[in-house]
């Protein structure tokens, strides 16, 4: 997967430091991604991102991102058509976005570019930031 992968590893990473945090693989995302958030008050999605800043730059999004920012080769809509879908159902109070920029995201990768790699502990101290300060 690749950069691709930067949302997996944050959630990894997650799930070993912290083993109350609910940690859920979405897989692929779309609207695959509803039903998961349902009963909760707050949702951080993390996520591999282009387009959008040097690579391993991560950036949160209180609104719902652009799709063209998300790599959609296996999605069926994107993550932006997914959360507004999600709230038009009154389904997740609040939706917090963490992309991490993955530059270009090639297919069958078994590596992460260092950058991407060193960007999942940021995004791992975003979540947990963004969990605590309510």
């Amino acid at each position: 997967m690749g950069n691709d992968a930067a949302g997996i590893r944050v959630g990894e990473q997650l799930s070993a430091a912290h083993p109350d945090l609910k940690v859920i693989d979405g897989g692929l995302g779309g609207l695959a991604l509803i039903p998961l958030m349902e009963g909760y008050d707050r949702v951080v999605i993390v996520d591999a991102m282009t387009g959008f800043g040097g690579l391993g730059e991560v950036h949160v999004f209180t609104e719902p991102p652009p799709s063209s920012l998300f790599p959609m080769a296996l999605h069926d809509v994107g993550v932006e058509e997914t959360l507004r879908i999600a709230s038009a159902l009154g389904i997740a109070a609040e939706v917090v976005v963490v992309g991490i920029e993955g530059g270009v995201i090639e297919a069958f990768s078994d590596r992460m570019d260092p950058e991407v790699e060193a960007a999942v502990g940021e995004a791992c101290r975003t979540v947990i930031s963004l969990l605590q300060n309510r």
